[in-house]
């Protein structure tokens, strides 16, 4: 995702925060999940972890329990 970034004054948080809203209705929902990952990975390198130099040990497992409804 392009990172046009640009600094702006706010005077009304109201109008900011409805801007912010129209903004990210107007993407795509693979925009918007990629934004997410850069976000998610920028935090983890603020704390040292560097994501792409781990390789990935995790493993979905779904326990099927008989005699328990679904929530």
């Amino acid at each position: 995702m392009p990172s046009n970034r640009m600094i702006r004054k706010v005077t009304d948080l109201k109008a900011q925060r409805q801007e912010t809203y129209r903004y990210w209705r107007r993407r795509s929902v693979a925009e918007r999940m990629n934004a997410i990952e850069e976000v998610v990975r920028e935090a983890y390198f603020a704390k040292g972890i560097d994501l792409n130099s781990r390789p990935s040990n995790r493993m979905l497992v779904r326990v099927v329990r008989h005699g328990w409804k679904a929530a």
